[in-house]
């Protein structure tokens, strides 16, 4: 199948090129949070909707991380980016990880927030079951981002990020990326990758912290780094959204120039 022209914004003119990818609750608009203090001197970012999301809500699946970076790739080159970092959350951190594996000379710097494994993430039956029951049920949504940033959020956006995640997803894609990013495991493709790769987690997010990372993220790169950040579960841009640019734009900033 042909690549599907994602939607995206624009944000900077700077010589560093970045695709930034949501996760599996949410659109670009994900990213909204961070969005007034990006470095647009240094960086030229594109936000990006796939499939199933946002503008791209109607978009034909399939529905896969691999389509995904095929995606990325066509946006890259529509944009006249030929190297290029990916950031992305969640389920946008295993579709960064397709992108590397499609095309690792053309990956400057990867980044996952709170990044699912490219090994994929294995749910014992009844978290499978919250999980796969999330598509229809509104509840089910909110009980996952409630476990996943500590218990602990105001209850107020906890509803705002439910009904976000209703309004920008399409209920029949949001299911089927499920199987993509859970049950794909592809981490022979990636793995030994000399490609500078950090995970940014939160250390209130039980699911995706920073044990999982030593164990799958580090074992795949040996250029790679975990920062954890103390304050945040599984949504840094809406919980820590000042120290999660800090991390992100340092680490990007070391490659230098291009």
């Amino acid at each position: 199948m042909a690549p599907y022209p994602l939607p995206h914004q624009r944000t900077g003119d700077g010589p560093h090129p970045v695709l930034a990818v949501h996760g599996w609750f949410a659109d670009r608009t994900a990213y909204a949070p961070v969005l007034a203090d990006l470095d647009r001197t240094a960086f030229s970012y594109a936000l990006v909707d796939l499939r199933g999301y946002g503008e791209a809500k109607d978009a034909p699946g399939p529905y896969s991380t691999a389509e995904a970076a095929a995606d990325l790739l066509a946006l890259a080159d529509r944009l006249g980016w030929d190297r290029f970092s990916v950031v992305g959350h969640s389920m946008g951190g295993s579709v960064a990880q397709r992108v590397l594996a499609a095309a690792p000379g053309r990956v400057r710097r990867l980044v996952g927030i709170s990044p699912v494994p490219a090994a994929g993430l294995l749910m014992p039956p009844e978290q499978w079951e919250l999980f796969t029951g999330a598509a229809e049920n509104p509840g089910n949504r909110r009980a996952i981002i409630d476990a996943t940033t500590g218990g602990n959020r105001p209850a107020a956006w906890l509803d705002r990020m439910v009904r976000r995640s209703l309004e920008r997803s399409d209920p029949t894609a949001f299911r089927a990326w499920l199987d993509s990013w859970a049950r794909e495991d592809f981490h022979a493709e990636v793995a030994g990758s000399d490609v500078p790769a950090l995970a940014v987690v939160g250390a209130l997010d039980p699911a995706l912290g920073a044990e999982l990372m030593r164990r799958t993220w580090l074992r795949c790169y040996p250029k790679g780094r975990v920062t954890e950040l103390p304050r945040a579960g599984h949504y840094a841009m809406d919980e820590t959204p000042l120290e999660l640019i800090r991390v992100v734009e340092d680490f990007l900033r070391a490659d230098g120039p291009a």
